[in-house]
């Protein structure tokens, strides 16, 4: 190719194709009509060239009425103040160095609320604009998150709420007639008062640990866990807490390859499965652990993980919710619990790597089975 042979800039610059034009979508074989967002595209003059199936759903405008028109009128923005968004910006009369304007909110006719982001097309730096490229996408995704958002603020208000009501409740009564109690009546008040700060501890761990996972910022820091024995001590806690003893079957497959994982997060996840399995399950609640191939290179005959299943005697998840188990507030009864627990595991299981599944058990209850690859830290491989 002649761009290849030549090394002066000059030469360079007037061997590049020129600049593709609103109808060179065709050339590559796509229909502005099958983008996901509107697209609006005026030309030098300032008047709509392009106005797509998108754009006409987004604004009611057919897009007869809006082609050939000035931009200003076919798409009459405003801001959240009033003002009219075109006079602002000035694409064609402003700052020769701009390129665009980035996404912001804007109001269409009618006051509904718009994503607009604009991209000014110039045939060289500094010259004069030659499109206009506009994308129009509605904002139900963004109100979705704003929702959740605001249903996950009520749902930990509402569960923190109780506790430090207790909590100040009990110590406004001590510190106001600690005379007048006997030593177990004060025992007992304090005993609520930590069980209630361990709650509310809970609470504030749990919206750390999701701020984390929706950031990407979960940290696993890899260390030898002996899981059968991690598994052992929950099942020890759950027993001294009043379950029967022959509630639980904890079966494990010798030998387990060598597992790494992170043991605190290793915890939450067996404490909110057992938990799980106690509080909504019904029977025996049995735990395997075994051997397992990769979960992300299932080819691998070799056992490169282990995995764990928690699985009850109890009416199960309806094949319905499957689905919705690991996503945010839901709940498989109405015995209380703020519906981020499984959401959580989801999220610290994959930060190690390994999968998580939920199904029905052999005995009719639920079933959640996690897999962890066993790969060491970085440091030592």
């Amino acid at each position: 190719m002649s761009v290849g042979t030549s090394s002066a800039p000059g030469a360079e610059r007037t061997a590049r194709p020129p600049a593709p034009r609103p109808g060179d979508l065709a050339d590559l074989g796509i229909d502005p009509d099958q983008l996901p967002d509107g697209l609006v595209v005026a030309d030098e003059h300032g008047r709509v060239v392009c106005f797509n199936a998108a754009a006409v759903r987004i604004t009611a405008v057919p897009a007869a009425q809006a082609l050939g028109r000035s931009l200003e009128t076919a798409l009459p923005l405003e801001d959240l103040e009033g003002r009219r968004w075109w006079q602002l910006t000035d694409p064609y009369g402003g700052l020769a160095i701009r390129v665009g304007q980035p996404e912001r909110n804007l109001l269409l006719p009618g006051g509904r609320e718009v994503l607009v982001s604009a991209r000014y097309v110039r045939t060289r730096p500094t010259g004069p604009v030659r499109r206009v490229v506009v994308t129009l996408r509605d904002t139900e995704a963004r109100r979705r998150t704003e929702r959740s958002h605001a249903e996950l603020i009520a749902t930990v208000a509402h569960e923190l709420r109780s506790p430090l009501t207790s909590v100040k409740g009990f110590t406004a009564t001590l510190l106001a007639k600690w005379q007048r109690f006997t030593d177990d009546q004060k025992r007992l008040m304090l005993e609520t008062v930590d069980a209630d700060a361990d709650r509310v501890t809970r609470l504030i761990a749990e919206l750390l640990d999701i701020s984390r996972i929706d950031s990407g910022r979960l940290e696993v820091r890899r260390q030898p866990v002996d899981i059968g024995a991690a598994v052992g001590r929950h099942i020890q806690a759950h027993v001294a807490a009043g379950q029967p003893a022959d509630r639980f079957l904890l079966r494990v497959q010798h030998p387990l390859p060598a597992l790494w994982a992170d043991p605190d997060k290793i915890d939450q996840v067996l404490s909110n499965l057992l938990e799980n399995a106690v509080r909504h399950g019904e029977g025996t609640v049995t735990i395997d652990i075994t051997p397992s191939a990769s979960p992300r290179e299932r080819e691998h005959t070799e056992p490169a993980a282990t995995s764990v299943t928690v699985s009850d005697e109890g009416p199960g998840i309806p094949e319905e919710s499957m689905n919705r188990v690991f996503t945010r507030f839901w709940r498989g009864s109405k015995r209380g619990g703020t519906g981020l627990g499984l959401y959580i595991v989801k999220g610290i299981v994959e930060a190690h790597g390994g999968t998580i599944t939920v199904g029905r058990a052999p005995g009719g209850g639920a079933e959640f089975r996690f897999t962890l690859p066993v790969a060491a830290p970085a440091y030592l491989t």
